[in-house]
């Protein structure tokens, strides 16, 4: 087998399910390796940023690789902002970019997209990246993919490939994958002594699960965890949709100032919280009723925890989960918890559609159809999906990037087979929108609930006299049928339940619907953020 059939071999064994892409000239021999081979499923999208969030997405969706493949400069520059995302956030992502052969770097000629030097690229992306090789060199390529697909899995980061153009069709040998790194087992049991301790000490022991449950597969065994260790559980801004298919004693999700009183006391009153691959970031954390000291929690996170004063390294979150499981017997202990009440039973009336009204028509939706995946944007579609009920979310709680949503649900289609439920503004339906365009290549039909405010309203809620908020109305419901979908525009709550119910019975084709909603009016979740924010603030 040549180079690129090796490669693609390997991310198929590492756990890659299909690559989202983008051709351009440095990456048109190995784009045409991946067509011919059908190693894997190759879905070419329109604008590289897109390429980037549906592999991220699907990624995510099933806690493996992830594959965006694009050209040099160019194209995998173009990449960079999504490729950040998925770092900041523990998202899988392989990079793969062609790149100048050999012959064309020793030309003394500047190459097109070529940056300050041909180099340059390569320089980037370590920034975002825990790995990277360029695979120049056919007998040591195996070790070098291998080396680089097992830091992607054991950091659950992004890594970068680069293939020289005159290299792809080298003969190579197959890629071995490395075998796991051994765990100190001595550490690990001191470790789970410790956590077992300060759990049974504690009068209201919580557990919170973050997004590395999901990235390293763990929901399944951490549900179970939960279960027997009788702790009640709860997601952050950021880990929303964990857990959403187990049987865990799951309360809600932990915002703060901006949740559910509930959820905030039980979170902040603890005297036990056990962060269970959490990334401590403002988004999760920052507006707390009450400052957590991080230093009084134990935190689980990149293969490190910390409880107290007390570190131990070096011990990966799966090994952990086994074996506290393999400490705490096979029977659930019997406790009660209080589930997080979402809105439902949307009236059907001449009202104007607020967000919540989205989430409680949404909900009613899936209490008659069955549970969707949702792909969210960032704005306050997010702050609307935390009034959704709990289902599989794939969001940029953290990095909070613009133009995830569209792009993700795709990816999440493409992974899952599953039809995907969309959530975006106006806005960032602006920036990746038309990626719906490839829909009917691909058989794909989401269903598209587009916020159109005709403004960046979230900003506007921390900056109301700017008027560069306003963003006019585009006429989106219009534009599906161009791009073969469906569109409809929607002003009232009556309207809004019969453009869903027409959407979930259409099949074969995306479903669009442009959800009006007056300006200045927020979910009941991001109102509460805003106001809670303000008032932190005032208080500082």
């Amino acid at each position: 087998m040549n180079l690129t059939e090796q490669l693609l071999h390997a991310l198929k064994r590492h756990g890659a399910k299909q690559i989202f892409g983008i051709p351009g000239d440095f990456a048109l021999p190995y784009f045409r390796i991946i067509e011919e081979s059908k190693i894997l499923p190759l879905y070419t999208l329109s604008h590289e940023p897109g390429v980037g969030f549906a592999a991220d997405a699907s990624a995510r969706i099933n806690a493996g690789l992830g594959v965006a493949a694009v050209t040099y400069g160019a194209g995998a520059l173009n990449m960079i902002n999504s490729v950040a995302a998925a770092y900041a956030e523990k998202s899988p992502l392989v990079v793969l970019s062609g790149g100048p052969g050999k012959g064309e770097s020793r030309s003394g000629l500047l190459l097109h997209h070529q940056a300050k030097t041909l180099d340059s690229q390569f320089q980037i992306f370590k920034e975002i990246t825990c790995d990277q090789v360029r695979l120049d060199d056919a007998a040591r390529a195996p070790a070098d993919i291998a080396r680089v697909l097992a830091s992607c899995l054991r950091h659950s980061e992004p890594v970068y490939i680069e293939i020289p153009r005159d290299m792809v069709g080298v003969p190579c040998n197959e890629v071995l994958p490395l075998p796991p790194l051994a765990v100190d087992q001595d550490a690990l049991n001191a470790c789970v002594d410790e956590i077992l301790e300060t759990l049974s000490k504690a009068k209201s022991p919580v557990l919170m699960a973050g997004v590395e449950v999901r990235r390293y597969g763990l929901e399944d065994k951490v549900a179970i965890l939960s279960r027997r260790l009788g702790l009640p559980v709860v997601t952050s801004f950021m880990g929303r949709g964990l857990l959403a298919e187990q049987d865990a004693p799951l309360v809600g999700t932990y915002m703060g100032v901006a949740g559910f009183p509930e959820v905030t006391q039980l979170v902040e009153s603890s005297d036990g919280l056990f962060l269970l691959g959490e990334i401590i970031c403002d988004t999760n954390f920052a507006v707390s009723e009450t400052k957590i000291d991080m230093r009084k929690t134990i935190q689980a996170l990149n293969s490190r925890v910390n409880i107290g004063y007390h570190t131990y390294a070096d011990l990966p979150l799966a090994a952990l989960v086994d074996a506290m499981l393999a400490r705490v017997g096979n029977v659930d202990k019997a406790f009660e918890i209080k589930p997080q009440v979402f809105p439902r039973h949307m009236p059907s009336d001449a009202a104007s559609i607020a967000p919540t009204d989205i989430a409680t028509a949404v909900n009613d939706l899936m209490a008659q159809h069955g549970k969707m995946p949702i792909a969210s944007d960032m704005g306050d579609c997010l702050f609307t999906a935390m009034e959704i009920e709990h289902t599989a979310l794939v969001a940029p709680g953290y990095y909070a990037t613009m133009g995830y949503g569209v792009p993700a649900g795709l990816g999440l289609q493409a992974a899952t087979g599953e039809r995907p439920l969309i959530l975006v503004g106006d806005g960032a339906f602006q920036m990746t929108g038309w990626e719906l365009g490839n829909c009917k290549r691909y058989g794909w039909d989401p269903i598209v609930l587009v916020f159109n405010n005709a403004s960046w309203e979230m900003l506007r809620t921390f900056q109301p006299e700017s008027g560069f908020n306003d963003l006019g109305h585009w006429g989106f419901a219009e534009m599906a049928s161009g791009l073969g979908g469906d569109g409809v525009r929607v002003g009232t709550r009556a309207e809004l339940k019969v453009a869903l119910d027409q959407a979930v019975a259409t099949r074969g084709r995306f479903q669009l619907i442009e959800v009006t909603i007056p300006r200045g009016v927020l979910s009941d979740t991001l109102a509460r953020f805003v106001a809670g924010v303000k008032r932190l603030n005032a208080v500082k």
